[in-house]
């Protein structure tokens, strides 16, 4: 044992002001002292009964957390206050012999790439109490550690123990309690960075918790902890779906109380809740008391940012929503008709408030739901017509509304979208901007069809301004993501996207355009609509009506000098014709293309007369894809396969499934849909996509040529290393993502 080594560490460590600090600046003594690659020195939580991270020598995620019991290496050691010395972390018999519940979580290696081997953790205690654990991971030559090393890190806890806890009696003695003292205690972020955020918020005029939570990402949760610790009350963080106070906000102003950073939140026996950024400042509460006569108040800490989104959201829904829910207006209606009578119904107009109110509120509830279109769906007779919701790819059935008003309604959306409401006969499209019409920025484009009995079906899509994903959060395989890159990094060629309507096409190409956005690129976009907006981007809005569609656009880009044109779908013989010879002339082109699989989109473009040499020359590759829905987070269950559920998922993917590297063993957990609230009990929220990338490689290009079959030109592709969509979607089924049979509704094969 290298004594004066270790007692020059506890010197420092005991005369250090800042205990942090100084085991930050002794990281590579103390790794050099036990011939270390990594450790961690965890502390006690006594209220999660967990163990947590103060300092860690590596490249882990901000702040490790482990439960107090026999399940993990360093739980076992808080629990048991017994020292492990583990030659292989891997080696499930060997850490069965220490205890049956033992298992080493390769969560943390997978995500990092690291390798762990050989363990070593001590107990940390202060007199006769575990008050945290001293952990040495990976011996420098691969061997277990020595007992000679076990009896120096046993010296090395005695010194932190000691240390933990004089710092902790000095801190209390000294330190003036501040709002973030949960964040400094539990090592969240250290005395030095909350000076710099407190000096930084202050020249910048924000709050020092938006700045922990926006620069020094902080979460959120542990923010609201700390004040909550401190002001000894309640945390209320924003939330969308808490009820609206009515009468409360009746005789308030939004200005004031956005001024004054507070918000009511709900009277209940007697008692009202009440939000506030400071629930100790007592000229605030005085006001409040003043305002809201009440038996009882409690007071509820939140963040400046939250107070002002309860703010918008309660005031900006009561002006949207004008008579409340749809059960209201619905009821206004029936009103309505029993005062008209039978016999005035057809009469009703587009113009009746609460036919105005009908249409308003559907579309609100339908944003808010992130609902993709709206179906009104008119039935003869006295049949009424039915409301429903797409959602994540599904149908819902919103609301039906009574057979009078179905033409009313059909009416009013058509002078919204500025159609001759005259013509029932044939089919319209038009587009809505709707914040003309309720305080709500978004568009809406329409479509009505005439269906049987004189009707009129009317469908309209969301259309929301979003921002593109990033190439690398679309959970692509290593291939794929790297063959894509390379793809649309080169100079020039053609990049299709294929697949169904509302499978993701324009967003994934917006995902490309954004990787390769830069002021050294020029770069061309024909949308219809223009649904993302991208800085750097020049993008146009074709209107087939007069003429200018997307061949036109192209024809008008090849005289503005582009590097790169992106047009949103090649439909027809003229606009594939010029994206090919645009890839020849030395263009990049991004395109979309409406057909099933990534192989086919080759046959079908041929058959369209393509020239198969130019466009062989072209092809840099297809990417074909869909959406599929994933299990709602809130309340998906995992569970254990049997064998016959995981022999059909290997049978499914009818590839090389070994090297997926899913084993069948006790530890393969996959997850099932169950429903909660949060999903409305259907069990699924989101969509995640499932890929499948061609690549243009040379003997790709030589079956092009031969105009070779579609299954010769998909067994090359697979050849080249392509998954298909099948594949991909079982990968995903495997990760926790989705399940089979989401998959299976999107794709064959």
């Amino acid at each position: 044992m290298d004594f004066k080594a270790l007692h020059d560490i506890a010197n420092q460590i005991n005369s250090a002001e800042d205990i942090n600090e100084i085991l930050i600046s002794l990281k590579d003594q103390i790794l050099s002292l036990f011939d270390a690659d990594r450790n961690t020195i965890y502390v006690l939580d006594g209220i999660k009964k967990e163990i947590y991270s103060r300092f860690k020598a590596g490249d882990y995620p901000k702040e490790i957390r482990v439960a107090i019991n026999n399940k993990s290496i360093a739980g076992y050691t808080a629990n048991t206050a017994q020292i492990t010395n583990i030659a292989n972390a891997y080696d499930r018999h060997e850490l069965s012999m220490i205890n049956k519940d033992l298992s080493f979580d390769k969560n943390w290696d997978e995500e990092t790439g690291y390798v762990t081997k050989q363990i070593l953790t001590v107990p940390i205690f202060f007199k006769k109490y575990v008050i945290g654990v001293f952990q040495l991971i990976n011996k420098k030559n691969g061997v277990r550690f020595r007992l000679e090393d076990q009896n120096s890190a046993v010296e090395m806890a005695k010194v932190l123990g000691i240390a933990f806890s004089n710092h902790q009696k000095l801190a209390q003695k000294v330190k003036k309690r501040t709002k973030f003292d949960y964040l400094l205690k539990n090592g969240f972020i250290s005395n030095k960075e909350l000076g710099r955020a407190i000096t930084v918020a202050r020249e910048q005029k924000t709050s020092i918790e938006s700045y922990l939570i926006n620069e020094m990402k902080v979460k959120k949760e542990e923010v609201g902890r700390s004040l909550a610790e401190y002001y000894d009350c309640e945390y209320v963080p924003f939330d969308q779906n808490y009820p609206i106070p009515g009468d409360l906000l009746a005789k308030l102003k939004q200005a004031y109380l956005e001024s004054n950073l507070w918000v009511p939140l709900s009277r209940e026996n007697g008692k009202v809740k009440i939000l506030i950024d400071n629930p100790q400042q007592l000229d605030k509460i005085d006001s409040v008391k003043s305002l809201i006569p009440a038996e009882k108040y409690e007071f509820a800490v939140g963040l400046r940012e939250d107070i002002a989104q309860f703010l918008e959201h309660f005031y900006g829904t009561l002006e949207t929503q004008d008579s409340g829910s749809i059960d209201d207006i619905l009821g206004k209606l029936g009103m309505q008709e029993e005062e008209k009578g039978e016999g005035a119904t057809e009469m009703l107009t587009e113009d009746d408030s609460a036919v105005v109110q009908l249409v308003n509120k559907m579309i609100t509830d339908a944003y808010k739901e992130n609902c993709s279109d709206i179906h009104i769906e008119p039935y003869p007779d006295k049949s009424g017509a039915e409301i429903r919701f797409r959602i994540d790819g599904v149908c819902q059935r919103y609301q039906t509304i009574p057979y009078h008003y179905r033409r009313a309604v059909a009416s009013r959306i058509k002078i919204m979208a500025v159609l001759d409401i005259s013509e029932r006969r044939k089919p319209q499209d038009g587009k809505i901007k709707f914040k003309q019409f309720a305080p709500l920025d978004i568009g809406l484009r329409v479509a009505t069809i005439p269906t049987v009995g004189g009707e009129e079906d009317v469908v309209m899509r969301i259309l929301t301004v979003g921002e593109p994903i990033p190439l690398d959060a679309m959970g692509m395989v290593e291939r794929d993501y790297n063959r894509l890159i390379n793809m649309i990094t080169k100079p020039y060629g053609i990049v299709l996207v294929v697949g169904p309507t509302g499978s993701g096409k324009t967003t994934t190409l917006h995902s490309a355009l954004a990787h390769i956005n830069n002021p050294q690129t020029k770069i061309w976009t024909a949308e219809d609509p223009v649904e993302i907006t991208q800085r750097g981007l020049r993008q146009v809005q074709v209107v087939p009506k007069i003429g200018f569609d997307f061949a036109a656009a192209m024809r008008s880009f090849l005289r503005a000098d582009p590097d790169v044109i992106m047009v949103g779908e090649m439909r027809d013989h003229e606009t594939v014709a010029t994206g090919i010879e645009a890839s020849l002339t030395g263009h990049l082109v991004f395109s979309t293309v409406h057909t099933n699989t990534a192989p086919e989109t080759v046959t079908r473009l041929l058959d369209m007369g393509m020239d198969p040499f130019n466009f062989a020359d072209a092809l840099l590759g297809v990417l074909a894809q869909r959406l599929v829905r994933t299990p709602c987070k809130s309340c998906k269950e995992p569970y254990h396969p049997d064998c016959k559920e995981y022999d059909s998922l290997v049978q499914a993917y009818d590839g090389d499934f070994d090297a997926l590297g899913f084993s069948y063993g006790d530890d393969l957990t996959l997850y099932k849909a169950t429903g909660c609230d949060e999903c409305g009990n259907s069990g699924y929220k989101g969509r995640t996509s499932i890929v499948e990338l061609l690549d243009g490689t040379d003997e790709m290009k030589s079956l092009i040529q031969s105009k070779a079959k579609m299954e010769i030109l998909r067994e090359q592709a697979i050849r080249d290393g392509m998954t298909t969509l099948m594949q991909d979607g079982i990968r995903k089924v495997f990760l926790g993502v989705t399940d089979l049979q989401q998959v299976r509704k999107v794709c064959i094969k």
